[in-house]
């Protein structure tokens, strides 16, 4: 097979795979050795690309993850080793070259649960340098999520409502003012945390999000961004136990995941009225709303957008049906986030939650909402719905 040629279906699927699974650990660990973000995703690339031209004659590596991330590492060290003709360039290669690459085909480690954790993962400090505070707020996500989850540019442009060249410039700026300023590639010290918390959230929303209704792709749910947004989370709730929005969020992620073997049904998305619920995972159910109670009393009266979101997800998980939903409950909540998220869409969920109760009230409420929401699919359904 030469390069030209198409890498054979099984080893397309096989990269494609590992993409969702290893490109953020990839690229983090090449951010963390080399300072270059730019140079980490076209080595990461170059691996990639690399991988469907070797395997198929060599056949997949014993640990891909290992092999994608040592392939990558190499391709950084030649170009340095090309550019290096400064003295700055000469100590950034032969720092590369001293580096002791971890095991990417394990578990990332942790040490301890308080104030000053350690934590052993390159993703979850890519997560806090990309949310430092000198960077806007939409830049810190859409950062991460390029970085970390590999999202196109298009992807995230979509997610923003904004074009993708608006996005691309809003990308390169955020790597450029990280660089400009040296931020050093770490968790912070446990008193800028809860600065940083907002942001880190944010990007683990998002990118759940994106894995949970997929914005692209062939698949409705992608499965590796759901599990790595669920799997970061759980280190953020581990470093942050104190805070209950962190809490709230693996909360409304775990009550959400746990659904999920139900909503697909070859490639195409299950209403929630039409899921088999026996096919969700109650063990996962039990366990967010074990979280969920276990912030709720944490967090006092005050809950977050999270935990109320939680708080959603579960009245839905633990329903033993459609037609026994707590509707008049989940609207009452939906009224309390919108106390956080003024939308329009909050507004119509809560509508449309008022409206499985009392049908008259659902439309009262969904009409104030037609002018703006107009060409959303979900309003006139709702309206449908409740004639």
């Amino acid at each position: 097979m030469t390069p030209q040629e198409p890498a054979p279906a099984g080893v397309q699927e096989t990269v494609a795979a590992l993409f969702g699974e290893e490109w953020g650990r990839v690229v983090a660990t090449l951010i963390r050795q080399t300072g270059d973000w730019d140079l980490a995703e076209e080595c990461a690339q170059d691996a990639f690309t690399q991988a469907l031209t070797r395997w198929p004659a060599d056949g997949v590596p014993p640990a891909p993850g290992a092999w994608l991330t040592t392939t990558a590492r190499n391709k950084a060290i030649d170009r340095l080793r090309r550019a290096s003709t400064g003295a700055a360039k000469l100590r950034e290669l032969a720092a590369l070259h001293a580096t002791i690459l971890p095991d990417s085909g394990g578990p990332a480690g942790s040490r301890g649960g308080g104030p000053g954790t350690v934590v052993e993962d390159d993703r979850l400090r890519l997560i806090f340098t990309c949310c430092h505070p000198r960077l806007p707020f939409e830049a810190r996500v859409a950062l991460t999520l390029r970085t970390l989850a590999g999202l196109t540019t298009a992807e995230i442009a979509r997610a923003f409502l904004v074009s993708e060249g608006t996005m691309s410039k809003r990308i390169t700026r955020a790597k450029r003012a990280i660089r400009d300023a040296g931020l050093p590639f770490q968790v912070p010290p446990a008193e800028e945390l809860p600065e940083r918390l907002p942001a880190v959230l944010g990007v683990l929303y998002l990118l759940f999000s994106e894995g949970y209704a997929a914005g692209a792709g062939d698949e409705p749910i992608r499965r590796s961004l759901t599990d790595e947004a669920i799997r970061l989370a759980r280190l953020v709730h581990r470093l942050l136990p104190g805070e209950p929005e962190a809490g709230g969020l693996l909360a409304l992620m775990l009550l959400h995941d746990a659904r999920s073997a139900a909503r697909e049904d070859g490639g195409e998305l299950v209403p929630l009225e039409e899921q088999d619920r026996s096919r969700w995972r109650r063990e996962q159910i039990d366990e967010g709303v074990a979280l969920l109670d276990d912030v709720l009393r944490q967090g006092g009266t005050g809950a977050g957008p999270y935990r109320i979101q939680a708080a959603i997800a579960a009245c839905h998980a633990t329903a033993p049906s459609f037609a026994e939903t707590p509707w008049t409950e989940i609207a009452a909540l939906y009224g309390a986030l919108e106390r956080h998220v003024p939308s329009d869409i909050v507004r119509l969920n809560r509508a449309i939650a008022a409206g499985m109760a009392d049908p008259a009230r659902g439309l009262a409420m969904i009409e104030p909402l037609g002018a703006r929401l107009d060409g959303h699919h979900v309003l006139h359904a709702a309206r449908a719905d409740r004639s």
